[in-house]
């Protein structure tokens, strides 16, 4: 989940919050896009979804949602699959403001080209509307960016989500009676993703508040299930004697990732409580019928995200309505038992 998912706003643009439920509740507060310039369309909307690794299952089903609505609403759409070249980024911007697309719907793969993509938008005068992740109109770092210059966004909200995986996580330890001599906790993610940053300290907090003094080993990662295995086997290497490992990430990339290498290096799957985000990984340790270490994950379905992107775009192009600074939409935690009936695609 990220895996894995970021930006973009000029400094024209308000800086007032709100955020939308996926069912449309709002606070009442709305931010302006990096749009400011872009004429209203009355005729057909042309619309660009630029992904990151978007043959990532989770980029797969926002892809899904997206188009699903496109269809919906009569609106013709574009998916772009960038990987993880920012470079392509950039070419891919261009090109659909070339081809006349009246509003791009961006997850970049690296937070650095937000400002580039911001001002190709605005001086073309094309609606701009981020995906997943954060981007900054003004700067490469999203984490330091002024609220203000922060690209409006549809995703989830970190803080909510990383606080349901550090609950549950708490709930596991307890349930399994560990100590916190003996425990360790790995926390696992691409720590220049200012939304991995939210997740695993939100995480964190939920975790120490129920359960206080257990060790964090935080392990910088790219966001991929290999990626990850590699760091955290190095981890457990240089930590031998520990009996017990707690593991969550920012998406379930990280977690299985981890979950994995634990479980090469010889941990039973009774001795690790890992935590994932997204569960369209953590769905094929339950869905083989085997022991794992993967006991639970926050549910995220990119088809809601995409769906949601589309229409917020279409509701300002068509309607005039501003984008909110952020709209989230909903999450479950599911585990081997539940996963099924709350409609995980383990594909």
């Amino acid at each position: 989940m990220s895996a894995t998912r970021a930006r973009l706003l000029p400094a024209a643009v308000l800086g007032l919050s709100a955020v939308l439920g996926l069912t449309a509740c709002s606070s009442g507060q709305t931010a302006g896009g990096s749009d400011g310039s872009a004429a209203p369309v009355s005729g057909k909307i042309s619309l660009t979804y630029l992904q990151k690794q978007g043959d990532q299952e989770y980029f797969v089903g926002e892809a899904a949602g997206a188009k699903a609505k496109a269809d919906e609403l009569g609106i013709d759409l574009k998916v772009v699959n960038l990987g993880n070249d920012a470079n392509k980024t950039v070419g891919e911007v261009q090109s659909a403001i070339a081809q006349k697309s009246n509003g791009l719907i961006v997850v970049v793969p690296d937070p650095a080209v937000g400002p580039q993509i911001v001002q190709t938008a605005k001086d073309a005068k094309v609606a701009l509307l981020t995906s997943d992740d954060q981007v900054c109109a003004t700067g490469p770092a999203p984490a330091s960016c002024a609220k203000g210059d922060l690209v409006p966004r549809i995703g989830f909200s970190g803080d909510q989500m990383g606080a349901e995986v550090g609950k549950r996580a708490a709930e596991e330890y307890k349930k399994a009676g560990w100590k916190a001599a003996d425990t360790r906790i790995i926390s696992a993610w691409k720590q220049d993703v200012t939304v991995c940053g939210d997740r695993v300290k939100a995480a964190k907090a939920a975790f120490d508040s129920a359960v206080p003094g257990v060790t964090t080993l935080d392990v910088a990662t790219d966001n991929t299930p290999t990626g990850a295995q590699d760091k955290v086997a190095a981890t457990v290497t240089a930590n031998p004697g520990v009996k017990h490992w707690v593991v969550w990430g920012c998406n379930d990339e990280n977690v299985q990732g981890g979950v994995t290498a634990l479980q090469n290096a010889g941990i039973a799957p009774q001795d690790i409580d890992g935590v994932g985000l997204g569960a369209y990984l953590a769905c094929k340790s339950w869905k083989s019928g085997k022991p794992s270490g993967m006991k639970a994950a926050l549910f995220i379905n990119g088809k809601d995200v995409g769906a949601l992107a589309v229409q917020t775009m279409y509701d300002h192009l068509k309607n005039g309505k501003k984008f909110p600074a952020e709209a989230f939409a909903p999450t479950k935690m599911v585990d081997a038992a539940t996963w099924q009936a709350a409609g995980v695609n383990c594909g």
